[in-house]
Parts: structure tokens; C-alpha cells; sequence
């Protein structure tokens, strides 16, 4: 077998820890994943993974070998892209990781156009709510609404992310308007399930309304919790990208506008201010698009 396609399969499997996701990732069966790594372990004479049917950890040898094939992989991508860059031809797969709504509402259109301006350059697009750490996952570039911790990533900011309140003009008939945030807690309210913080605090709004132990509904789709206050099952916070077109036919109406949560930021972030081409390509297109426009 390749030597450098076995160096590549068994970095994924000890970054990812999993034979599965190593086997989703390269299109080949888990067994063929297995047989990288043993191919790459009688080439070295040494034992490199530890293994048992639920999981795989790497071998003191492993470690060592793990530093050393990511160290070489790295210096033949960055040869790649030096090569990339005197031809000023971008050429590769850029992986991205975002939040569900915005990567479906505002990347996606994006990510179609740019599709077509560079054929060479594929895109991996994983949307997902769950909070990853961007420094030791394998994406390319990570979008991230909300505040940032203090990080050693490089982030450029975007177009700020706009909530408002909304609900159905039959569910404001039964219950009435809301008068206020703190009123919400006596009106049925649809919530938004965030993986590691509760949504009062994700928001920045004044009130526990959204909460899980006060919500009739949570969901993790914003898509649902549309769904559910189309059909009259209470108020919802979401961004107004989501809630325009309803809101504009008035299938749903704004409820507290004078008490609009603060925009939360956007900001797309990235491992190093030396991009290879392919990426530093789209992220300029990013911001063309969402920014200079």
C-alpha cells in the first residue's frame, strides 16, 4: 500500500479516534481503514494504535509517529500550495464548519456561487450546532455566532446576527401581546436547545422565558421552532433572516420590537494568517460578499 496514504489514514484515525469516521471520510469500508494502519505498522515493525472493538488509542511509539506524520504532511501541503500560489491557481477541498441556520440561509447560496467561479476547489460544508474547538478539529475555516472567547485564532468579523420575537396572529388573539421580555414567562415560548449554555445567556435577553424548565417546545432546529409558531404554538426568538419572508406575508408578527436583543456578532475563524491558497480564496470571496458588498 501507499506509504503516504497510510501516513494520511492513520492521522485521521488518531486525531478522530474512530476507524468509522476515518472510513466515512476517505470513502473506503472501516476494514480497509484497518489495513492502512496494519500496512503502516509491518512497514515500521512497530504497533502503533491499541485497539479494541469500541475504540483506539495510540502507543507511546504511536504519539511519537502521530507528531512526526503530521509534521510531514503539513510541509507537503504547504509545498502544494506554494506551487498552487506561483501558478495562482487554488486547487483542493476547503472544510468548513457552521452553525445549522447560517450555514443553510447564508453560506449555502454562497458556497453554489463560488462553486462556480473556481471549479478546482471543492467545499466541505458540515453544519452543526454543537460547539467544537477549532484549533484541534480539522476544519479549514469555522463560522461562529455569538461571543468569542479569547482565542489564538484569527478571526474577521461579519455581518452582525439580528433576532426578533415572533408569533402567529391566532396565537397573539388567544394569548394577547406581550408586554414586555419578563411578560414572556406567561406566554407559551419555543425554545432553542444550545449544546453548553442556557439561552438567556446565549441571546443576552432579560429573561428565562426561553429556558428550558419554561418552554413548551425546544428544539435544535430553528427550522421546527418556525414550524411549531406557524402553527400557533407560541413565541419564538430567532434570526430575522429565518422569520423575513413570513413575517413580510404576516403569517407571523414581531412581538416586543422596542426590546429587540442585541445583535449577536459573526465572525469566521481560521488557524493562521498564512492561508493556503485554496482557503485564503474563499474567505476572500466571503468577505467580498459579506462585507465590501
Amino acid at each position: 500500500m501507499d506509504k503516504l496514504k497510510n501516513m494520511q489514514v492513520f492521522v485521521y484515525v488518531a486525531q478522530n479516534g474512530s476507524f468509522a469516521k476515518a472510513a466515512a471520510h476517505f470513502s473506503v469500508s472501516s476494514t480497509m481503514i484497518g489495513k492502512h494502519v496494519k500496512s503502516l505498522e509491518e512497514q515500521l515493525g512497530i504497533k502503533l494504535l491499541n485497539r479494541t472493538t469500541r475504540k483506539q488509542s495510540l502507543t507511546e511509539a504511536g504519539q511519537i509517529y502521530l507528531r512526526e506524520c503530521e509534521r510531514i504532511l503539513s510541509d507537503i501541503a504547504d509545498a502544494e500550495n506554494s506551487l498552487q500560489t506561483l501558478k495562482n491557481k487554488p486547487k483542493g477541498t476547503v472544510r468548513i464548519n457552521s452553525p445549522v441556520t447560517y450555514g443553510n440561509l447564508v453560506l449555502a447560496p454562497l458556497v453554489a456561487d463560488f462553486l462556480q467561479l473556481y471549479p478546482d476547489i471543492n467545499i466541505e460544508l458540515v453544519v452543526d450546532n454543537a460547539r467544537i474547538d477549532p484549533m484541534h478539529e480539522r476544519f479549514d475555516i469555522v463560522f461562529r455566532v455569538g461571543e468569542l472567547a479569547d482565542s489564538s485564532l484569527i478571526a474577521r468579523q461579519l455581518p452582525d446576527y439580528k433576532m426578533m420575537f415572533a408569533a402567529s396572529p391566532e396565537y397573539l388573539l388567544h394569548k394577547g401581546y406581550p408586554g414586555s421580555q419578563a411578560d414572556l414567562l406567561n406566554h407559551h415560548c419555543l425554545g432553542f436547545s444550545y449544546s453548553d449554555i442556557q439561552p438567556q445567556l446565549a441571546l443576552g435577553i432579560e429573561t428565562h422565558a426561553f429556558d428550558r424548565q419554561h418552554t413548551r417546545l425546544q428544539s435544535n432546529s430553528g427550522l421546527a421552532l418556525k414550524v411549531a409558531a406557524l402553527r400557533g404554538a407560541g413565541v419564538i426568538l430567532q434570526p430575522r433572516l429565518i422569520l423575513s419572508e413570513v413575517l413580510m406575508n404576516g403569517s407571523l408578527v414581531e412581538v416586543l420590537q422596542s426590546e429587540r436583543p442585541k445583535a449577536m456578532p459573526v465572525n469566521m475563524l481560521y488557524k493562521s494568517k498564512q492561508l493556503p491558497l485554496k482557503t485564503r480564496t474563499f474567505v476572500g470571496y466571503v468577505l467580498g460578499e459579506l462585507v465590501d458588498n
